[in-house]
């Protein structure tokens, strides 16, 4: 079976937080949260879950700062991806995680989640923020590329396409300005928060 999952890690100097997406790269869901030990350890159990879990590529959240510049977090983040790139056999990539703690303790809050039961479960839940965003963002772009596609195949004015007579040449709907016989995926099935 090809691995075709994400591995979300929200990344911290106590504990790390794990999410995994469903095999279609729809949704995020929380998988754990790892107490760090050593960076051995760390990176042994990452490597782990990996070879569990089918996973095609490791997300890792960078704490940029407000203003987008990289502080000392982040770049011990990016030490910490460096050394993972070269415990692992899948593409590592990095998502800027700016506010997914805070969207996490807003989220648990709202929940009435007490604040001892919150510890254990914030930087968990603040991965599968970073991944729902870093999904969403990959569904969005995937249609914008896929709509553009479309429209440059289309014929748009009326010219026909190259190697093509008049009868031959597609046109567009008036309604929808959509090519006629398009097949491309409805919004609705690329999951939550892709509507167009």
């Amino acid at each position: 079976m090809k691995a075709t999952r994400i591995l979300a890690i929200d990344h911290g100097t106590k504990r790390i937080g794990v999410a995994l997406s469903d095999e279609l790269g729809w949704t995020a869901q929380p998988l754990q949260t790892y107490v760090r030990r050593t960076l051995a350890a760390d990176l042994a159990h990452i490597k782990q879950l990996v070879q569990e879990h089918d996973v095609a590529e490791v997300l890792v959240g960078l704490p940029l700062r407000l203003n987008g510049e990289i502080g000392p977090a982040a770049q011990s983040v990016q030490n910490f991806v460096t050394q993972l790139e070269a415990v692992l056999s899948v593409p590592v990539v990095t998502w800027d995680e700016r506010m997914t703690t805070r969207s996490a303790e807003d989220l648990l809050i709202a929940a009435a989640v007490s604040r001892k039961k919150r510890k254990g479960v914030i930087d968990r839940i603040a991965a599968a923020i970073l991944l729902q965003s870093y999904l969403e963002s990959r569904a969005a772009q995937t249609r914008s590329t896929r709509e553009h596609v479309c429209l440059e195949d289309a014929d748009v004015h009326g010219i026909p396409l190259e190697g093509e007579d008049e009868e031959s040449t597609r046109s567009l709907d008036s309604d929808s300005a959509v090519p006629h016989g398009y097949s491309g995926i409805p919004g609705s099935a690329l999951g939550p928060g892709s509507g167009r």
